[in-house]
């Protein structure tokens, strides 16, 4: 998930992260997530007591840096539609389902199954790898 690598700087994927972002910062994209992100990238500080990285968390995921989107009736039509017709996990669907309603440009993901996915709303499903800038 590109939150935890970013937010974790995960050593294999922190430079393409850090490329990511600051090309979407130059071009002034927004970067959004669902507020059910929050709830995961939280989890793993929080078992380990570790309460002021989970406040660095949420500090790093507030508006500016992150638009975060709430989970509605709406995004919840979407999340059973997406799970209706797709072999994806709930998490995913959330994901998908918000990503669809903002209607993104760009959804980046490391799951090769979510890669080229059609999913309303969403122009683009992409792996990291993907060349962007």
């Amino acid at each position: 998930m590109l939150f935890i690598y970013w937010l974790e700087e995960n050593g294999r994927y922190v430079e393409r992260i850090r490329t990511i972002l600051d090309g979407m910062e130059a071009r002034g994209d927004v970067l959004c997530t669902s507020a059910f992100t929050l709830g995961e990238v939280l989890t793993g500080p929080y078992k380990r007591n570790e309460l002021e990285l989970a406040r660095r968390i949420r500090d790093a995921m507030r508006d500016p840096y992150v638009r975060m989107l709430p989970y509605t009736t709406d995004i919840a039509d979407r999340y059973a539609s997406i799970r209706a017709l797709h072999p994806v996990s709930p998490a995913d669907a959330i994901h998908l389902a918000s990503a669809g309603h903002a209607k993104v440009d760009l959804f980046l993901t490391n799951d090769r199954q979510l890669t080229g996915m059609l999913i309303p709303g969403i122009q683009y499903i992409a792996g990291l790898d993907i060349s962007l800038y």
